[in-house]
């Protein structure tokens, strides 16, 4: 699939454009200069051709950010992967030194190059495009992202840029989405760049550098999944801006949207309250979870540590604390695959559907020794169990009187069922019916 490159100076439109493109709002958009850091893609179709599409940083040199480098070279990357780049620049402030060296940058790359003026939202403005040609880069379109106009036109000459697609089908489609969870600053990013062996998203000491949830296909050593890297959630009293309200609101989706998530947290501090919240959220959803405790190198250890570390966590996490616990030291590059192994073991027992035999024959032999509690009199008799096909494992257990089994039984059943079966990682639902 083609992949076009949206580029230019802060806050001229590029991710507003782009959330116009897609049909969605996926990039965060504010009147702040600076918001999108990380290049974050997704997908448009137009006049029947589908392309992928990328929003970049804004491009700037000399200024005060400490994120400035990093968002450059983010920007360069996405140049050289992309077919075809959108440069966008800005009606009403003219041609910047931004604009000009942006301009001399694509000049130079060799690929097509369209240029979109934005924010031409009346007649008047139309009248400030002209100067744009003198970039050298051809044709110039107007528009205005934020109401749609001109945006067609745009796409029109977009797409006949574009090399000629192969037949082949999109690869993409029904991959497992894992997802990398965590409050702000445990090293969600780092762990994304270690595992891709490429600075694809920018790392700092800042805590909230992550914004946007950046998806990345992931395709080496035998696994193939989509790697979903998110904000740092905080508590709700933590979280005084608004970009930061519209992140956090992103890393749930990607929970939502995700099969299995790679909770991180920092060994140092341990499973802290806002930790316990986050699992809970992945519990609540329904989904897969692997525990990556990181920085594991800064943490002083004796010969029996890790084993006690673990047994600590479990005993949080419980009832639900059949879950794989990795040890890693990310900038060391310490069990990376081991994070790896345990998702995948993981999305493979949450796609695990076992044959109704198989589940009878294991389980009701132990019903039967240990049946359910006797209720004013009334005996419980389990005669039957399958599984029901939703995504994640789910019970049905057909009785007599389903509303006399109450929550320990069913968490025995639970027990039983991660005893004789691998759920390990996954959320297991029971439901009694009426036989």
């Amino acid at each position: 699939m083609s992949l076009v490159a949206i580029v230019g100076r802060p806050n001229v439109g590029k991710s507003t454009l782009f959330n116009r493109l897609v049909g969605m709002r996926q990039a965060i958009v504010d009147d702040t200069a600076g918001v999108t850091r990380d290049r974050h893609y997704g997908r448009c179709e137009w006049c029947g051709r589908e392309f992928s599409v990328v929003d970049t940083g804004g491009y700037t040199t000399n200024s005060d950010d400490v994120f400035e480098n990093a968002i450059r070279s983010q920007v360069r990357i996405a140049i050289e992967e992309a077919d075809s780049i959108l440069f966008m620049v800005e009606a009403g402030t003219g041609i910047t030194d931004y604009d000009a060296e942006i301009a001399g940058i694509l000049r130079r790359c060799g690929k097509p190059v369209t240029l979109c003026v934005n924010k031409v939202d009346s007649s008047e403005k139309m009248f400030d495009t002209f100067e744009f040609f003198s970039l050298g880069l051809g044709e110039v379109y107007s528009i205005s992202a934020a109401n749609g106009s001109g945006t067609g036109d745009l796409l029109d000459a977009l797409v006949s840029t574009l090399p000629d697609e192969d037949s082949a089908p999109d690869t993409h489609a029904g991959l497992p989405r894992i997802a990398i969870v965590g409050k702000p600053n445990v090293g969600k990013s780092s762990l994304t760049n270690a595992l891709l062996g490429e600075e694809r998203n920018i790392v700092t000491p800042v805590a909230g550098t992550t914004r946007d949830s950046i998806e990345t296909y992931y395709n080496k050593f035998g696994f193939e999944f989509m790697l979903v890297d998110t904000a740092g959630i905080r508590r709700k009293t933590k979280v005084h801006e608004d970009l930061e309200f519209y992140s956090v609101m992103r890393s749930i989706r990607a929970i939502e949207h995700s099969d299995v998530c790679i909770l991180m947290i920092d060994a140092t501090a341990g499973l802290e309250a806002q930790d316990m919240n986050i699992f809970n959220l992945i519990v609540r959803n329904r989904k897969g979870c692997v525990l990556v405790v990181n920085k594991w190198d800064l943490f002083i250890k004796d010969s029996n540590t890790m084993k006690s570390y673990a047994q600590s966590l479990k005993d949080r996490l419980a009832p639900f604390n059949d879950i794989p616990i990795v040890f890693t030291s990310v900038t060391k590059k310490q069990r990376i695959q081991d994070v790896l192994n345990a998702a995948t073991e993981v999305f493979s027992n949450y796609c695990r559907k076992i044959p109704t035999a198989r589940l009878n024959e294991a389980l009701l032999p132990i019903i039967e020794e240990t049946p359910p509690p006797a209720w004013k009199g009334k005996y419980v008799k389990i005669k039957y169990i399958t599984q029901l096909p939703t995504k994640f494992p789910s019970f049905a257990f057909f009785c007599n009187l389903p509303q006399y089994i109450k929550e320990p039984y069913k968490r025995f059943l639970e027990n039983q069922l991660r005893t004789n079966f691998n759920l390990t990682g996954c959320p297991v639902q029971i439901y009694c019916r009426q036989k």
